[in-house]
């Protein structure tokens, strides 16, 4: 199977930790408290900001990479969230790059549980590698 995914594992292991923490924070819920900036800090990190680049970031990368690659991300989240089984690997591929009619960063955001589903995708795909630990397949 190693073959038949053309991703970075170094790459692919960082953006499913950046997905995994934008998807982690909240909307912004009072931009201006009112109250002592010194306690609001802890709260804020968990609330999702006009000035978080995070999410910017993770739209660049996943734009950048080739369409091809592209489609690998959203089969990955597919196969993760039971959609396909792995050995439907290369046919899960060819449909996401055939039913693509928006960008991929947007759909991919557009899935709350996109980390956990490309890490469980991951899993099923490589029988329990841990690419989060070890950056490889």
């Amino acid at each position: 199977m190693e073959e038949e995914i053309s991703l970075n594992p170094e790459f692919l292991r960082s953006l499913i930790l950046k997905l995994g923490a934008l998807m982690a924070q909240e909307e912004m819920v009072s931009p201006d408290s009112g109250s002592n900036p010194s306690d609001d800090e802890a709260a804020a990190v968990l609330q999702d900001s006009p000035d978080n680049l995070t999410r910017d970031e993770i739209v660049a990368q996943i734009e950048d990479l080739e369409p091809d690659q592209q489609a690998e991300l959203v089969a990955l989240m597919w196969v993760g969230r039971g959609d396909f089984e792995p050995d439907e690997w290369q046919e899960a591929v060819a449909l996401a790059a055939e039913r693509r009619d928006r960008p991929t960063a947007g759909y991919l955001l557009s899935h709350p549980q996109v980390a956990e589903d490309m890490i469980e995708g991951l899993d099923k795909l490589f029988d329990g590698s841990d690419l989060l630990e070890t950056g490889q397949y």
